[in-house]
């Protein structure tokens, strides 16, 4: 980021002008918001130019915008086969899409018919796999990396176990010594993936020995799996991960802090020849705010010509390329709507718009780790705006934006008749943090879902799903309603 604050919305008192771009996907017409060509206000409105529904929508109000999850695969693609080509790397590159971000079937369904490849960390990321093997979306020529712990004695153990039985591909990346034994007992062929212990800014092998780190296996431990993996008849190791960090913005850093694990990628390359995928994990960042800067390019000419240098001094093959984008893929299709319900000087030296329904409940990570997403008006951009506080309906003096601590000022329009907003690139991550179909914080309930795709004839395709009713949160927290 170039600037000192991340830039969350308009930062001007003066309109927004006709046709501005905010971002790819964010522009004005009108005095309106469009999310590509949707305008979002006209989803609350009963009758207008456009109208797609009967009855305006109810706020608040989620959207789901699926095109968005296709775009970034594609784009990711088209970078790495751009650079390939450019400094003529021998290895393939493989998009996996990291389910822990947002597990939805709507989003894991988009993922895979995209093209991606499949990460996941759980019991339960088994038993999705396993539906959409079924249905033909998760085909035999895609990877299933499990990472997440997987003890011997565990139901997410047993359950790859079963899933071997319908899928060839998949690749269980050890984090610890513990969970060989029931892979080797198993008989069953299995492509085996080490974990390094690198999550962290460290650029030598002796900064990653001296990590505190949950994650993956020290230098000696890693070794000893590697052999052990070697004498078994049934497993073959094939990956190697080493992933160093979340959201990382700096490219040549990003690539620094993975030096260690490519060295050590080599090494072991050179001691088994079946081992030829280095996978970089996650850290891909996605714009989350208006002045997000990071050359992707950059970042993959940075980490293919770093490949062949180093496995070129180890005399070894450049490995096929994986990447594990959770945050990347998923950040930007989700979108949070509200309306203003009150506007009140409260003596207070900023006024404050108050939402109808909860900011940190929908998106914890700003409360709980200070994160900005973008927010915008979805009406009245034409009309003139002024420095404001945002507050959520609950009684929680946490319930706020900007974050307490962020230096970011935030713009709306001075005219709160039926003013909508909305918060954007929350679709990693948020909605999971703070649960799907359970109880929220100061009890409010579940908001409506839209999910939008592209249909027939570049026509949009709407799915509404129905939010929780007051009765639906009381039968939650265990309450009998009376008849």
């Amino acid at each position: 980021m170039t600037d000192s604050h991340p830039i969350v919305g308009w930062e001007k008192e003066s309109p927004v002008p006709e046709n501005y771009q905010f971002n790819d996907y964010l522009n004005v017409r009108n005095g309106r918001l469009f999310m590509e060509d949707l305008d979002l206000f006209n989803l609350f409105v009963d009758d207008g130019p456009g109208q797609v529904f009967e009855q305006s929508l109810p706020s608040p109000l989620e959207i789901v915008y699926l095109p968005i999850i296709g775009y970034r695969i594609k784009q990711m693609q088209q970078f790495f086969a751009e650079v390939i080509d450019e400094v003529g790397y021998d290895g393939r590159f493989f998009y996996t899409y990291a389910s822990k971000a947002n597990a939805a079937e709507e989003v894991i369904r988009t993922t895979l018919s995209s093209g991606a490849h499949h990460e996941m960390s759980s019991t339960v990321d088994v038993d999705i796999a396993r539906i959409m093997i079924r249905r033909g979306l998760l085909t035999p020529d895609k990877y299933i990396i499990c990472n997440g712990f997987k003890p011997s004695d565990g139901s997410y153990a047993s359950n790859i176990l079963q899933l071997r039985a319908i899928h060839e591909k998949i690749v269980p990346v050890v984090e610890d010594l513990s969970e060989l034994p029931s892979l080797i007992e198993s008989g069953l062929s299995f492509d085996v993936g080490l974990r390094l212990k690198t999550y962290g800014h460290y650029t030598t092998l002796e900064g990653i020995e001296a990590a505190n780190s949950r994650f993956g296996l020290a230098i000696e431990d890693l070794w000893k799996a590697a052999d052990y993996i070697a004498a078994a008849p049934n497993l073959n190791l094939t990956l190697f991960h080493a992933m160093v960090g979340s959201q990382i913005l700096n490219e040549a850093d990003f690539v620094a802090w993975l030096k260690p694990g490519i060295e050590t990628y080599a090494r072991l390359r050179q001691r088994h020849p079946s081992l030829h995928i280095f996978d970089f994990g996650g850290g891909m960042p996605a714009p989350m705010t208006l002045n997000f800067e990071f050359d992707y390019h950059q970042f993959i000419r940075l980490l293919l010509t770093t490949l062949q240098e180093v496995c070129g001094r180890y005399n070894v093959p450049v490995p096929d390329v994986m990447g594990e984008f959770g945050r990347y893929t998923t950040s930007e299709h989700g979108a949070h709507l509200f309306k203003i319900i009150a506007a009140k000087d409260n003596n207070s030296k900023l006024p404050w718009y108050i939402i109808d329904g909860s900011i940190m409940s929908s998106f914890p990570d700003s409360w709980a780790l200070q994160e900005h997403f973008i927010v915008l008006p979805l009406n009245h951009l034409d009309k003139p705006f002024q420095q404001v506080q945002l507050g959520g309906i609950t009684c929680d003096s946490d319930d706020v934006y900007p974050p307490k601590t962020s230096h970011s000022p935030l713009y709306l329009p001075v005219e709160t008749d039926n003013l909508h907003i909305g918060f954007f690139s929350i679709g990693a991550y948020q909605e999971m943090l703070g649960g799907v179909g359970g109880s929220k914080h100061c009890v409010v309930p579940e908001a409506y879902e839209l999910i939008v795709e592209w249909g027939e004839h570049g026509r949009y395709l709407f799915h509404l799903l129905t939010g929780q009713s007051g009765a639906d949160v009381l039968s939650n927290l265990g309450y009998q309603i009376e008849p």
